[in-house]
């Protein structure tokens, strides 16, 4: 026995929407069909709207569905989603989210979640004029020849559901259920999704660190620091200074900002040093022309 919510349990009960709707050319009004599955293949679903032409909205959702306790389940909680949506809302229904109205499916019965956002698709499509079989995740090689599953519709789902395993991707869509010919292609595109998956992540994490520090860039550009807050980002610098001139004998100190000048001592070595110049230059202002204004000006000052 499959371990299913009581929501899945009423609407097997008690479906809702089940049936047809019947055309009478209604003026303003569209009614169309779009249906996936097969009997053969054990779960087949065909999913009628009743559309309102000028508004682009679903007045009424029926459905005829062959299949388990699942699959009737599922496409009454698709009928409910989608009534009262526009077409394009309605596209945007997931497979999750039918499964989340029910509170859940077994994973193994996650297929029948993806038929009825299928047969969603299938009667939009129809309705527009658009040939489902020219969409894009039924085109491609096909992968499972016993239930004729693409290997961008593996893809898809793959992502789309998170599936990381051969035996997830069964469950989601059947592809590997039959023969068992078609799992080593199953987990090869399996893999090749977490690759690029990964390799996307990051990128965009790279993508996002670098708009981040743009954006820090242009805070400084636009809101003028305060004192505070500019003397706070030259300390701060000069900490990061120091241990480099002490492994050389020397020291700095911060001794005053000026406007844009900003004032410091040189010690030990660094006070009698010949290249104190290039010292100030290239370890202290360079960096804090980089880190806290580009107008910075760093002056050596002597100890009164």
């Amino acid at each position: 026995m499959w371990d299913y919510t009581d929501k899945v349990l009423d609407l097997f009960y008690n479906p809702k929407n089940q049936g047809t709707i019947v055309d009478t050319n209604e003026p303003g009004i569209a009614v169309v069909f779009g249906e996936v599955g097969s009997i053969a293949c054990g779960d087949a679903l065909r999913l009628h709207l009743k559309i309102d032409i000028t508004s682009d909205k679903i007045l009424d959702a029926r459905f005829q569905t062959f299949g388990c306790t699942s699959a009737i389940a599922s496409s009454s909680a698709l009928t409910e989603l989608i009534k009262d949506l526009t077409l394009d809302e309605a596209l945007k229904i997931t497979n999750q989210e039918i499964a989340d109205y029910l509170g859940g499916l077994p994973e193994a019965k996650m297929h029948c979640s993806v038929m009825g956002q299928e047969a969603l698709e299938a009667a939009i499509y129809n309705y527009r004029g658009i040939k489902v079989e020219q969409h894009e995740e039924d085109e491609g090689t096909l992968i499972c020849t016993c239930f004729s599953v693409s290997e961008n519709k593996i893809r898809r789902v793959a992502i789309e559901n998170n599936l990381t395993t051969a035996e997830q991707v069964t469950s989601y869509v059947k592809a590997g259920g039959g023969c068992s010919a078609c799992l080593a292609a199953i987990e090869d595109i399996l893999t090749a999704v977490q690759q690029e998956t990964t390799a996307t992540s990051k990128r965009l994490a790279t993508e996002i660190a670098m708009a981040q520090e743009k954006a820090l860039d242009r805070d400084r550009t636009v809101k003028p620091l305060t004192t505070v807050q500019k003397i706070t980002l030259i300390q701060r610098v000069l900490e990061e200074v120091r241990p480099l001139l002490l492994a050389d004998g020397g020291d700095v100190e911060l001794y005053d900002v000026d406007g844009n000048t900003v004032k410091v001592l040189l010690k030990g070595a660094c006070g009698s040093c010949s290249s104190s110049t290039a010292t100030l230059k290239s370890a202290i202002e360079a960096r804090l022309q980089e880190q806290v204004l580009p107008t910075l000006v760093v002056e050596a000052v002597e100890a009164i």
